[in-house]
């Protein structure tokens, strides 16, 4: 019987096991998407308890609390800090299957040094223990993320956000990288409420007059001037639809008008403008050298009153259909064509999309680069157990797992970092799963370099420096 968190959970038999202890384990980490505070980093934020750190702005747990039948008191409300730590203990006792089980009790593990579980009968002395090891000088923001072995890490930073505490970061010397991704989802939200004072407050911190089309693209470049000199190599999209109209220059200028004119948009106007700022976004990137990231599939805040109640990220988003292929191919086609396709990565919060996006990763490898376009991690909804090994079997039996850039945590908490162990162990299983029934030989050599590649190499190579070919 296998014991729980033992040494070799999740990595099968002893190939799994030899490909990760000797390749896998001790690798840096390449934290590429994440929603970390850059202000706590920059401050070096120490918790005064373990809710704090474990609880706080984590939408995974509120929504499994809710749905356990927590009242929202504890969750995001004006309850104890030991209140709020109870009631997860008391969810977590029984949340078999679900990855938060295995990551909690992974994080207490590698960061508190408890081997036990968490419960209703030893809540008191985890919370205890975890506050007394919070008064420890290596269990700030900065010293979890030395702790982790974290080597890079990219938040996720609106367009006119000042940058002043990466800033503040990048000039105290802290060993790690830490660079801002630059995320443009609020200038393409034409639906979103007061759609004109965030064009205006652009406006402002970029110092161009934005008055049509022109002006908004002026205005993007400055801010992508502003993010590159601070280390931004990364862009990043949350879209619902890939826009891909046919739509003119004059198109989406008229349309951009209407919009900051509070006038109707009539037919595809509103896709006309997203088209063409999509493609001229695109564009610069590639002329930078920056990633850019296209997340698909997310129903936000599905549940609209109680989004409206306690604000977006809360824990009320859900999986939307599958990813509209036609205008995503249309997309890439229309980029290569014009030879700016930027390195891109393909997310989808919807699982089924799995083999849709490595199909057309593959479609559009060129240039001599490792793995340009990339199917991405499991995402979410999907980065548990089933759906990381799914995603690894469908980028393997579509494309070429080798030059996979691996995990990344999308995380809050300065403890989600081991989310990165968790993805190895399921990586080196599966090679050792393969072996074990035949389907590739006891290469150890091979199977490790594979397994370091993704788990660290790739993504180094693609994020800080191109890496060589893999026939070189």
């Amino acid at each position: 019987m296998n014991h729980f968190l033992s040494e070799d959970f999740y990595l099968g038999g002893e190939t799994g096991g030899c490909i990760y202890k000797e390749y896998a384990e001790k690798l840096p980490v390449i934290d590429y998407h994440n929603h970390l505070n850059p202000e706590d980093i920059a401050k070096d934020r120490r918790y005064d308890n373990m809710t704090e750190l474990w609880l706080e702005g984590d939408h995974y747990k509120w929504r499994l609390m809710r749905w356990a039948g927590v009242h929202e008191e504890y969750i995001t409300g004006d309850a104890a800090p030991y209140e709020k730590f109870k009631k997860w203990a008391a969810v977590l006792q029984k949340a078999i299957g679900n990855p938060l089980y295995i990551w909690s009790h992974l994080e207490l593990k590698r960061y508190f040094g408890y081997d036990g579980l968490l419960n209703p009968d030893t809540a008191e002395r985890v919370y205890k223990l975890c506050n007394e090891r919070l008064g420890e000088p290596e269990m700030s923001a900065r010293g979890l993320i030395l702790q982790s072995k974290v080597e890079y890490l990219c938040t996720t930073d609106d367009p006119a956000d000042s940058l002043e505490w990466h800033e503040k970061t990048a000039a105290s010397g802290f060993s790690a990288g830490i660079a801002p991704t630059f995320r443009p989802d609020r200038v393409l939200n034409i639906e979103a409420g007061d759609y004109a004072g965030y064009i205006e407050r652009l406006s402002s911190v970029s110092g161009v007059n934005i008055k049509d089309l022109d002006g908004l693209k002026a205005a993007l470049i400055n801010r992508m001037d502003y993010f590159e000199e601070r280390g931004c190599r990364i862009s990043d999209h949350g879209i619902e639809y890939s826009y891909s109209q046919i739509a003119s220059e004059e198109n989406a200028a008229q349309s951009f008008n209407k919009i900051m004119n509070n006038l109707p948009l009539e037919g595809f106007g509103g896709y006309y403008f997203k088209s063409v700022l999509m493609r001229f976004l695109a564009a610069e990137y590639s002329k930078r050298g920056w990633v850019m990231q296209l997340h698909y599939g997310c129903w936000r805040n599905a549940n609209r009153q109680a989004a409206k109640r306690l604000g977006a990220n809360t824990g009320f988003d859900c999986m939307n259909n599958t990813t509209p292929v036609t205008p995503l191919i249309n997309f890439l086609n229309y980029l290569a064509a014009k030879n700016c396709l930027p390195k891109t990565i393909l997310y989808s919060l919807n699982p089924n999309d799995d083999r849709i996006l490595a199909s057309a990763a593959g479609a559009f490898q060129e240039g001599g680069i490792v793995g340009k376009v990339q199917h991405g991690s499991a995402w979410w909804f999907n980065d548990h157990a089933d759906g990381i090994r799914a995603q690894l079997r469908s980028l393997a039996s579509i494309g070429y797992l080798p030059a996979f850039i691996g995990m990344l945590t999308d995380g809050r908490s300065f403890l989600s970092f081991s989310r990165h162990e968790y993805f190895r162990r399921i990586l080196c299983g599966l090679l050792g799963d393969w072996v074990d029934k035949g389907e590739f030989p006891r290469d150890i050599e091979a199977l490790g370099e594979i397994a370091s590649a993704v788990s660290y190499y790739n993504a180094k190579g693609y994020f800080i420096r191109q890496a060589p070919s893999l026939q070189e």
